[in-house]
């Protein structure tokens, strides 16, 4: 744990002009205040204030004032920014004027649920697999959905356009602490995937919220627009963030097990039973946008179906081939628009109910689920993803223990600007629509 001496100390020493104190709204928006060196004594002190009114999802106007308290180890600067006079970040969590953590702060709900872990006496890892797209940009600078890229599954340039941009991200990265296990061209065009290496939950979620920043960040000043929207083109793979995750107790893999056939213990077939369990409810926060929806469809490498399998990949769940210490559950709806502390905060929340309860999954499903009809799915007990977001936040509602992970207040407001959204989008007339009905009706 770095000490508050040792920050004021980097920051003076290392020539920090300005300091970024990030946080994340509840929707997994990056916000950031930010301050000149010669307020380093105050921040470390968390005496840096922000209006909590302003910030969508937050708080009400006349109990606005709340506090950023840095987590001194989140310390980095930034290495894309000028190297003269440079610029730092610390990672905040959202406190109330007297002293307590903020109910509505994501980092938080995260915190208190690994605390509900540790108090089993679980820490929960975590690895991401980071998807998007980088996109040309038009005359005016503004994104399109083109790609001069022709490249397909891990092909190398010169096909691959976006293969340089890839690698300045990942060294940017490594300068950051990061260590990429990965990165490789994904199926469709223009689209990319960068893996580092598995880490305790609340530092694998500030590390997605730092690599989306330094992949956008990176795309720009390349002339390129880097987007962790779920699905932008029609037609092709959509953007996932498949979410393995491991439950270690004394050192040891809890999810590991020598003795049984599929080397996998009795609390891990639980932890998966919890995640099937409240999958559906947990949609609106793991697929958080009315596009998500539009990824979760077969066809495409996505999955849409409740099931588990250790080689299967269309199942929801898949167990990867490792075991001893790397033994792990891959969740694959996730995707990267979500945000990361909510998304790992019900998973573990879901996983540890599976746990408490005892409960058993279904059977393991081999087959490819995709190429079964709607009959031979019943058959198996195979039931559905939400098909739209309307419908994820109704389940999420519905659901006590997702509610309860989350909180009464981020359950609210979350719930509140998902219905908004669904609204918007329910209400608008697109393209598709005047072109399909505008000269035949």
């Amino acid at each position: 744990m770095r000490s508050k001496e040792e920050i004021i100390r980097l920051v003076r020493e290392g020539d920090v002009e300005f300091i970024r104190m990030q946080f994340t709204d509840i929707f997994g928006q990056l916000k950031n205040v930010a301050i000149t060196a010669s307020q380093i004594e105050k921040a470390v002190n968390n005496q840096i204030m922000i209006d909590g009114s302003s910030i969508e999802g937050f708080v009400r106007i006349h109990e606005s004032d709340q506090y950023l308290w840095p987590d001194l180890d989140s310390y980095t600067v930034l290495p894309w920014r000028p190297q003269q006079g440079k610029v730092a970040r610390l990672i905040c969590d959202v406190h109330n004027p007297d002293g307590t953590p903020f109910v509505g702060d994501p980092r938080g709900a995260l915190k208190r649920i690994l605390k509900k872990a540790a108090d089993m006496g679980y820490s929960f890892n975590v690895g991401p697999e980071c998807e998007f797209f980088l996109f040309q940009t038009d005359e005016a600078g503004r994104p399109t959905t083109r790609t001069s890229d022709e490249a397909g599954y891990f092909d190398l340039g010169p096909l691959d356009h976006g293969e340089s941009t890839r690698r300045e991200i990942c060294m940017a990265l490594e300068q950051m602490g990061f260590e990429i296990e990965a990165s490789h061209h994904e199926v469709a065009a223009g689209q990319h995937e960068v893996d580092f290496r598995y880490a305790e939950a609340l530092t694998a979620a500030d590390n997605i919220m730092t690599f989306k920043l330094a992949v956008k960040t990176l795309a720009q000043k390349n002339g390129l627009h880097a987007t962790f929207m779920p699905k932008p083109v029609f037609g092709i793979n959509g953007s996932g963030m498949h979410t393995n995750m491991s439950l270690f107790r004394d050192g040891r893999n809890a999810f590991a097990d020598p003795s049984d056939p599929r080397g996998l213990s009795k609390e891990a077939y639980s932890f998966i039973a919890g995640l099937l369990a409240h999958a559906q409810a947990m949609a609106a926060v793991t697929n958080p946008l009315v596009n998500s929806y539009k990824r979760l469809v077969p066809g495409y490498e996505a999955p849409c179906y409740l099931a588990w399998s250790a080689s299967n990949r269309s199942a929801l769940i898949r167990i990867p081939a490792a075991r001893g210490s790397a033994t792990r559950v891959e969740l694959r709806c996730p995707d990267p628009s979500c945000n990361p502390y909510l998304a790992l905060c019900v998973c573990l929340a879901a996983g540890l109910d599976g746990i408490e309860r005892g409960l058993t999954p279904p059977p393991e499903i081999t087959e490819n689920i995709f190429a079964m009809d709607a009959a031979t799915r019943a058959t198996h007990g195979i039931a559905n993803l939400p098909a739209t977001l309307k419908e994820a936040t109704d389940l999420m509602r519905a659901d006590p223990l997702i509610c309860g992970a989350l909180g009464e207040h981020i359950t609210t407001q979350y719930a509140a600007g998902k219905d908004a959204e669904w609204e918007a989008y329910r209400t608008h007339v697109s393209d598709w629509e005047i072109e399909r009905y505008l000269t035949v009706f």
